[in-house]
Protein backbone atom coordinates (compact mmCIF):
# COMPACT_ATOMS: atom_id res chain seq x y z
CA UNK A 1 0.00 0.00 0.00
CA UNK A 2 1.21 3.49 -1.18
CA UNK A 3 2.31 5.27 1.92
CA UNK A 4 -0.04 8.48 2.77
CA UNK A 5 2.87 10.54 4.92
CA UNK A 6 7.16 9.72 3.99
CA UNK A 7 9.81 10.88 6.09
CA UNK A 8 13.41 10.73 4.64
CA UNK A 9 16.37 11.38 6.85
CA UNK A 10 14.54 13.86 9.12
CA UNK A 11 17.52 15.94 11.26
CA UNK A 12 16.66 18.61 13.67
CA UNK A 13 19.05 19.93 16.70
CA UNK A 14 18.36 22.66 19.29
CA UNK A 15 22.01 23.21 19.94
CA UNK A 16 23.36 20.28 21.75
CA UNK A 17 19.72 18.31 21.90
CA UNK A 18 19.29 16.38 19.38
CA UNK A 19 15.27 15.81 18.26
CA UNK A 20 15.98 14.51 15.09
CA UNK A 21 18.32 12.37 14.47
CA UNK A 22 18.41 11.61 10.23
CA UNK A 23 15.12 8.89 10.40
CA UNK A 24 13.14 7.84 8.26
CA UNK A 25 9.26 7.12 9.03
CA UNK A 26 6.40 6.35 6.77
CA UNK A 27 2.58 5.73 7.54
CA UNK A 28 -0.12 4.20 5.52
CA UNK A 29 -3.81 5.18 5.28
CA UNK A 30 -6.26 4.16 7.79
CA UNK A 31 -3.48 3.51 10.36
CA UNK A 32 -3.88 4.27 14.12
CA UNK A 33 -0.58 5.19 15.15
CA UNK A 34 0.64 6.38 18.64
CA UNK A 35 3.81 8.39 19.45
CA UNK A 36 5.48 7.21 22.84
CA UNK A 37 8.59 8.74 24.73
CA UNK A 38 9.91 10.57 27.72
CA UNK A 39 9.76 14.38 27.56
CA UNK A 40 12.47 15.63 25.18
CA UNK A 41 12.19 12.46 23.06
CA UNK A 42 11.44 14.51 20.24
CA UNK A 43 7.95 13.90 19.78
CA UNK A 44 6.17 17.11 19.44
CA UNK A 45 9.16 18.41 17.44
CA UNK A 46 8.71 15.69 15.18
CA UNK A 47 4.58 16.77 15.08
CA UNK A 48 5.60 20.43 14.30
CA UNK A 49 7.91 19.56 11.26
CA UNK A 50 5.18 17.24 10.23
CA UNK A 51 2.45 20.23 10.68
CA UNK A 52 5.27 23.19 9.13
CA UNK A 53 5.53 25.09 12.95
CA UNK A 54 9.03 24.06 12.69
CA UNK A 55 11.44 23.48 10.09
CA UNK A 56 13.79 20.58 9.64
CA UNK A 57 17.63 21.11 8.86
CA UNK A 58 17.74 18.33 6.81
CA UNK A 59 15.53 15.80 4.88
CA UNK A 60 11.82 15.54 3.31
CA UNK A 61 8.48 15.27 4.36
CA UNK A 62 6.19 14.55 1.96
CA UNK A 63 2.41 14.09 2.11
CA UNK A 64 -0.13 12.02 0.13
CA UNK A 65 2.36 12.80 -3.02
CA UNK A 66 3.03 16.39 -2.20
CA UNK A 67 6.66 17.65 -0.75
CA UNK A 68 5.96 19.74 2.42
CA UNK A 69 8.66 19.97 3.69
CA UNK A 70 8.51 23.95 3.89
CA UNK A 71 5.33 24.56 3.57
CA UNK A 72 3.55 26.89 5.65
CA UNK A 73 0.49 25.41 8.14
CA UNK A 74 -1.75 27.05 6.30
CA UNK A 75 -0.58 25.29 3.52
CA UNK A 76 -0.55 22.16 4.50
CA UNK A 77 -4.02 22.01 6.16
CA UNK A 78 -5.32 22.42 3.22
CA UNK A 79 -3.58 19.06 1.75
CA UNK A 80 -5.23 17.57 4.47
CA UNK A 81 -3.07 17.46 7.05
CA UNK A 82 -4.99 18.13 10.26
CA UNK A 83 -3.72 18.83 13.93
CA UNK A 84 -5.39 18.95 17.27
CA UNK A 85 -3.35 20.31 20.12
CA UNK A 86 -2.33 19.37 23.91
CA UNK A 87 -3.69 22.96 25.34
CA UNK A 88 -6.74 23.40 22.65
CA UNK A 89 -6.71 26.06 20.69
CA UNK A 90 -10.37 27.33 20.99
CA UNK A 91 -12.72 30.72 20.70
CA UNK A 92 -13.45 31.13 24.28
CA UNK A 93 -15.76 33.63 24.08
CA UNK A 94 -18.17 32.05 21.39
CA UNK A 95 -20.39 28.97 21.78
CA UNK A 96 -19.35 25.32 21.08
CA UNK A 97 -21.41 25.78 17.25
CA UNK A 98 -20.11 29.27 16.76
CA UNK A 99 -16.71 27.75 16.98
CA UNK A 100 -17.41 24.50 14.58
CA UNK A 101 -19.14 27.35 12.21
CA UNK A 102 -15.95 28.90 12.00
CA UNK A 103 -13.77 26.49 11.05
CA UNK A 104 -16.70 25.40 8.31
CA UNK A 105 -16.50 28.62 6.40
CA UNK A 106 -13.01 29.09 6.89
CA UNK A 107 -12.73 25.83 4.92
CA UNK A 108 -15.00 26.81 2.60
CA UNK A 109 -13.33 30.74 2.74
CA UNK A 110 -17.19 32.45 3.07
CA UNK A 111 -16.29 34.38 5.61
CA UNK A 112 -17.68 37.81 5.09
CA UNK A 113 -18.19 40.89 7.44
CA UNK A 114 -21.30 41.45 6.30
CA UNK A 115 -23.24 38.12 6.63
CA UNK A 116 -24.11 36.23 9.55
CA UNK A 117 -21.72 33.21 10.58
CA UNK A 118 -24.87 31.01 10.48
CA UNK A 119 -25.40 31.68 6.97
CA UNK A 120 -22.27 30.97 5.73
CA UNK A 121 -22.38 27.11 6.28
CA UNK A 122 -24.44 23.75 6.77
CA UNK A 123 -26.48 23.59 9.70
CA UNK A 124 -26.98 19.88 8.71
CA UNK A 125 -23.05 19.52 8.84
CA UNK A 126 -22.30 21.59 11.58
CA UNK A 127 -25.88 19.42 14.03
CA UNK A 128 -23.92 16.07 12.22
CA UNK A 129 -20.17 16.77 13.76
CA UNK A 130 -21.47 17.67 17.31
CA UNK A 131 -23.34 14.53 17.24
CA UNK A 132 -20.45 12.79 16.65
CA UNK A 133 -18.41 14.24 18.98
CA UNK A 134 -20.92 13.89 21.43
CA UNK A 135 -21.72 17.74 21.84
CA UNK A 136 -24.65 18.39 20.71
CA UNK A 137 -25.84 18.76 24.07
CA UNK A 138 -23.80 21.66 24.39
CA UNK A 139 -24.04 23.31 21.26
CA UNK A 140 -25.05 26.48 22.75
CA UNK A 141 -22.76 26.46 25.72
CA UNK A 142 -19.69 28.98 25.71
CA UNK A 143 -16.18 27.33 25.21
CA UNK A 144 -14.59 28.67 28.13
CA UNK A 145 -17.59 27.61 30.53
CA UNK A 146 -16.67 23.61 28.84
CA UNK A 147 -14.27 20.96 30.86
CA UNK A 148 -11.22 19.94 29.90
CA UNK A 149 -12.62 16.41 27.74
CA UNK A 150 -14.87 18.35 26.31
CA UNK A 151 -12.50 21.29 25.34
CA UNK A 152 -10.42 18.19 24.06
CA UNK A 153 -13.53 17.14 21.88
CA UNK A 154 -14.13 20.77 20.21
CA UNK A 155 -10.95 21.14 19.34
CA UNK A 156 -10.60 17.81 17.27
CA UNK A 157 -14.10 18.40 15.80
CA UNK A 158 -12.82 21.61 14.25
CA UNK A 159 -9.85 19.90 12.89
CA UNK A 160 -12.23 17.39 11.52
CA UNK A 161 -14.95 19.64 9.77
CA UNK A 162 -10.97 20.90 7.61
CA UNK A 163 -11.92 17.48 6.37
CA UNK A 164 -8.14 16.25 6.96
CA UNK A 165 -7.00 12.76 5.51
CA UNK A 166 -4.44 12.45 8.36
CA UNK A 167 -5.21 13.97 12.13
CA UNK A 168 -1.89 14.49 14.12
CA UNK A 169 -3.37 14.80 17.97
CA UNK A 170 -0.68 15.92 20.56
CA UNK A 171 -2.01 14.31 24.05
CA UNK A 172 -5.15 14.21 23.59
CA UNK A 173 -6.35 12.93 26.93
CA UNK A 174 -3.83 14.98 29.18
CA UNK A 175 -5.51 16.99 31.43
CA UNK A 176 -8.96 14.72 31.61
CA UNK A 177 -9.69 12.74 34.44
CA UNK A 178 -8.48 9.05 35.08
CA UNK A 179 -12.20 7.79 34.51
CA UNK A 180 -12.90 10.13 31.41
CA UNK A 181 -9.89 9.02 29.42
CA UNK A 182 -11.36 5.65 27.91
CA UNK A 183 -14.27 7.45 26.61
CA UNK A 184 -12.86 10.72 25.42
CA UNK A 185 -10.42 8.18 22.93
CA UNK A 186 -13.25 6.06 21.94
CA UNK A 187 -15.57 9.24 21.19
CA UNK A 188 -12.46 10.54 18.92
CA UNK A 189 -11.31 7.01 17.42
CA UNK A 190 -15.08 6.62 16.31
CA UNK A 191 -15.56 9.83 15.00
CA UNK A 192 -11.77 9.11 12.70
CA UNK A 193 -13.29 5.71 11.72
CA UNK A 194 -16.54 7.15 10.29
CA UNK A 195 -14.79 10.07 8.06
CA UNK A 196 -11.97 7.42 7.88
CA UNK A 197 -9.58 9.69 8.71
CA UNK A 198 -5.87 8.08 9.64
CA UNK A 199 -4.35 9.22 13.04
CA UNK A 200 -1.27 9.86 14.66
CA UNK A 201 -1.35 10.73 18.21
CA UNK A 202 1.30 11.25 20.93
CA UNK A 203 0.34 9.89 24.06
CA UNK A 204 1.78 8.69 27.91
CA UNK A 205 -1.33 6.74 29.41
CA UNK A 206 0.49 2.91 28.48
CA UNK A 207 -3.73 1.48 28.71
CA UNK A 208 -4.82 4.37 26.06
CA UNK A 209 -1.77 2.97 23.90
CA UNK A 210 -2.41 -0.70 24.27
CA UNK A 211 -6.53 -0.03 23.25
CA UNK A 212 -6.51 2.13 20.60
CA UNK A 213 -3.42 2.12 18.49
CA UNK A 214 -3.19 -0.51 15.55
CA UNK A 215 1.09 0.66 15.61
CA UNK A 216 3.26 2.27 18.21
CA UNK A 217 6.60 4.28 17.38
CA UNK A 218 8.67 4.74 20.43
CA UNK A 219 10.95 8.00 20.48
CA UNK A 220 14.27 7.99 22.23
CA UNK A 221 16.62 10.86 22.12
CA UNK A 222 15.39 12.20 18.47
CA UNK A 223 15.45 8.52 17.10
CA UNK A 224 12.66 6.13 16.25
CA UNK A 225 13.65 3.09 18.90
CA UNK A 226 11.09 0.92 17.83
CA UNK A 227 8.15 0.66 15.33
CA UNK A 228 5.59 -1.93 15.58
CA UNK A 229 2.48 -3.70 16.99
CA UNK A 230 1.90 -2.27 20.20
CA UNK A 231 2.85 -5.60 22.24
CA UNK A 232 5.80 -6.14 19.95
CA UNK A 233 6.94 -2.37 20.66
CA UNK A 234 5.83 -2.36 24.48
CA UNK A 235 8.08 -5.65 24.97
CA UNK A 236 11.19 -4.01 23.63
CA UNK A 237 14.24 -4.17 26.15
CA UNK A 238 15.06 -0.63 25.32
CA UNK A 239 11.54 1.01 25.06
CA UNK A 240 10.59 -0.71 28.97
CA UNK A 241 13.75 0.69 29.96
CA UNK A 242 14.04 3.95 28.69
CA UNK A 243 10.04 5.17 27.90
CA UNK A 244 8.43 3.04 30.62
CA UNK A 245 10.80 3.14 33.09
CA UNK A 246 10.38 -1.05 34.21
Amino acid sequence: MTSLLQVRGLTLSFGAVVVAAGYDFDLRADERLAVIGANGAGKTTFINMVTGYVKPAGGTIAFDGHDITRLDPRRIVRLGVGRSFQLPQLFLEHTVRESIELAVAARERRLALWRRLSDCVSREEIDHVLQVVGLAARADDRCASLPEGHRKLLDIAMALVLRPKLLIMDEPTSGVAADEKHPLMATIMNALAERRVTSIFVEHDVDIVRRYATRVAAWISGRIAADGPPEVVMADPEVRSVVLGH
